[in-house]
This record gives structure tokens, C-alpha cells and sequence, in this order.
């Protein structure tokens, strides 16, 4: 009866000698998650790994976003998806300084592990640094300094790691989660740019796990997992609070602007109709446009092509923004019957296209409607335009009439 009586002690006791096993290892390891900045390259913020080893005076972050510019080929290798990066690390008061000069908060959450499971995780770190394998093709959606931490942290501890779900009921897509932190810093060109070069496998619905691509959603993710059945980090505290970086404002966005031209080649091709300078004008006003157009499109297609990663495929963009307007940009101004059947085509895809925008399985930026507005109207006037036929010339007739003399004769 008394043995009854203290096996709940007993067992109470075993329990508390467990979660209080002295941690020996004099580690303490945090990730760290860095505010977004004023740059396009820093919009979406930035991870790092924090080892702080009490035993031997070290305060280090490991850093997987470094990469080298100074490669002659960089901005060709960049361009088709080939970006070496690598992962540095260096003392903890660098880091907080360079993010004080960029105006760049940082939240800190310390991991809550087991003085082996953080000593299996400093060594992997340390190893991972070395020269011989800091180095790893980077993905931006897929592999990238964020999941590089991650991964890092879940596979190298030994603990066993379980995120929870962090998303809403409705999930949003790879493209939703970059308009986010586009939208709020006002990146309206850059976001028009991106969806200009982004095709629709940055629309499919985004696991939980995928949205940790970006430092934001790891955070949330971290706050939200546990280890071993306890949470896996402390509550997040700041390491350098500053106000955030209040983005520009400008007026001048790619809709407005593409809106402001459509209203006016709208007035003009009206006034062309009885109006000799508004057709002067349009006809350099159609090769411009249709040039910019046309590079727009090379641009997509070339990208589609030449990339190593998958971002850039499957690009429905390529519909409206025809490569082909590139050379025909050259020749708009020709009154030719096959120009004209050309035009007469382009006005039928285009109108397809416009027809077909919340079927297209591809989220469009809103700016293309005003440029779609502008080759449609374009478009149907150059292809009803009336052709004038060639007479033939004055040496055609004379070199007929010579024929025909010498048949004569």
C-alpha cells in the first residue's frame, strides 16, 4: 500500500531528473531573422544561424546569403539561374552592425535543444564552412539562404522537428507571398517585372513547409514547432529594434502610367481617321510600342529557354507580348496586304487572351490590361488599314514594250 502510495513521487521524480539534465555543451544557439530593406535584393528580409559558445568566448552567425559578384560571367550565370552562393560566418557585433547601418531590425529565438542535439548542430555548421563545402546553387523559392537554415536546424540536430501549420485555410500561392512584401514596400515596376519573367509555377498553392522560403514564414514556423514534444524555440525577443524603412511613394506605377498612354493613343487613333499628324504620329508611337512589346516578349521566351531552374517556364505572358512584334516594330509603317493579315491576327490573340484573363492559369499582373487595350486598338486599326496598290513603274513598261517589239520583229 505504501509502495502505491509513492510511485506517483517516484515517478514525478524520474521525470524532473530528465528535463533536468545538466547541459554541459556551454552552447546556445538562435535563428535569426532580419526586417526587410529599401533594395529590391533585401525586400523580402533575411535568416541567419547565431552560435554563442560560452566555454571559448565565441559569438558567431553563420550566414548562407553571401555571394561574389566579382565572376567576369556573373550577370550571364545570373541570368540563367546559375547563382553561387556560399555560407560565411563572423562575429555577431558585425552582423548587428551592418543591419544598425541599413536601418534593419533583427528578432532573435533561441532554440530550445538538448546540449548534444546543439553540439551536433555546431559541428555540422562548422563543417558546412569549411572552403571545400560552403558553396551551393541557389534557388530562390526553393533553396535559398532561409531554407538553408532550416534545413540546417532540422535535419542536423537529431531532434525530432515538427512544424506546425501556419497558413490560413485558403493558401496562397508562391507569387501571392512575394506580392506581400512587394506591395508594402511599393515596389509596383519591380513586381510588374517580376511577373513579367515569372511563369505559372510560381502560382501553384504553397505547402507549409514551402512558404518557409522566406524569413517571415520561417519565423512564424519556428514559434509554432516543437522538438521532441516541446517547443522548439523560446519566445522571440529583439536584437536590434528600429523603426521600419518607410517605403517611397511614387505615383507613378506601371498601371498608371500604361492607363495615361491608352487614354491618349485612343484620342489619337480617333483623330487619325481625318487627321494627317496624329497618323504621323502614330506611326512612330505603333514602332515604339510595338518594339517594347517585342522585347518584353524576347525577354520571356529567351528566359523560358535558357534557365536552369523551372521560374521562368510555362510563361503565359508570351501570348500577348509576341516576340515576332520585335521585328515588325521596323516595317509598322509599310502599307502591305500581309502586314495588314498580320495585324488582323495579333488582334484575334489578343482578344483571346483578354477574354480568357480569369481562366489563364496564371496570375497577370493588372498593368498588362492597358498595354492589351492599346494592341487591340492598335492592332484592329493598323489591320484595316486600306492597302493602295502598286502601279507598275514607268521602266517596267518600257522594258514590256521592248519584249514586246522584239517579239514583233
Amino acid at each position: 500500500m505504501k509502495l502505491r502510495r509513492l510511485l506517483p513521487f517516484l515517478l514525478l521524480l524520474l521525470c524532473m531528473q530528465a528535463v533536468a539534465q545538466p547541459d554541459s555543451s556551454h552552447l546556445r544557439i538562435s535563428l535569426l531573422t532580419c526586417s526587410p530593406g529599401a533594395e529590391l535584393y533585401s525586400t523580402f528580409g533575411h535568416t541567419a544561424i547565431r552560435v554563442r559558445d560560452s566555454a571559448n568566448g565565441v559569438d558567431m552567425v553563420y550566414n548562407y546569403g553571401t555571394f561574389d559578384d566579382r565572376d567576369p560571367n556573373f550577370y550571364l550565370k545570373f541570368t540563367r539561374g546559375i547563382m553561387l552562393y556560399a555560407l560565411s560566418n563572423y562575429s555577431y557585433q558585425d552582423f548587428l552592425r551592418e543591419y544598425s547601418y541599413e536601418q534593419r531590425s533583427v528578432i532573435e529565438q533561441e532554440l530550445v535543444l538538448t546540449g548534444e542535439q546543439k553540439q551536433r548542430l555546431n559541428t555540422a555548421l562548422q563543417e558546412n564552412a569549411k572552403e571545400e563545402n560552403r558553396y551551393y546553387n541557389y534557388y530562390f523559392h526553393t533553396d535559398n539562404c532561409t531554407t538553408r537554415a532550416r534545413d540546417m536546424i532540422a535535419q542536423k540536430t537529431g531532434a525530432q522537428i515538427v512544424f506546425n501549420n501556419i497558413l490560413p485555410e485558403k493558401r496562397p500561392t508562391y507569387r501571392n507571398l512575394i506580392h506581400t512584401y512587394l506591395d508594402k514596400a511599393n515596389q509596383d515596376w519591380s513586381k510588374f517585372g517580376i511577373d513579367m519573367a515569372l511563369g505559372n509555377n510560381l502560382d501553384e498553392k504553397v505547402t507549409n513547409e514551402q512558404a518557409m522560403f522566406l524569413p517571415d514564414y520561417l519565423m512564424k514556423g519556428f514559434d509554432a514547432a516543437t522538438a521532441d514534444g516541446h517547443p522548439l524555440a523560446k519566445r522571440y525577443q529583439y536584437a536590434l529594434q528600429l523603426p521600419p524603412i518607410a517605403p517611397a511613394v511614387t505615383f507613378l506605377t506601371p498601371l498608371f502610367l500604361f492607363s495615361m498612354i491608352f487614354t491618349v493613343v485612343g484620342l489619337l487613333s480617333f483623330s487619325a481617321l481625318n487627321n494627317k499628324w496624329a497618323r504621323r504620329i502614330l506611326n512612330v508611337f505603333d514602332a515604339v510600342f510595338f518594339l517594347f512589346v517585342g522585347i518584353i516578349g524576347s525577354l520571356i521566351l529567351t528566359l523560358w529557354v535558357i534557365r536552369v531552374d523551372t521560374v521562368c517556364r510555362d510563361n503565359f505572358n508570351v501570348i500577348w507580348a509576341l516576340p515576332t512584334h520585335f521585328f515588325i516594330a521596323f516595317v509598322v509603317y509599310f502599307n502591305r496586304k500581309w502586314l495588314q493579315t498580320y495585324f488582323r491576327v495579333v488582334f484575334g490573340i489578343t482578344l483571346l487572351f483578354t477574354l480568357c484573363w480569369f481562366f489563364i492559369p496564371q496570375q497577370i499582373n493588372s498593368a498588362v490590361l492597358p498595354l492589351l487595350g492599346i494592341i487591340l486598338m492598335r492592332s484592329y486599326f493598323r489591320g484595316n488599314l486600306p492597302v493602295k496598290q502598286r502601279k507598275p513603274s514607268h521602266t517596267t513598261n518600257i522594258f514590256m514594250s521592248s519584249k514586246t517589239i522584239n517579239i514583233e520583229l
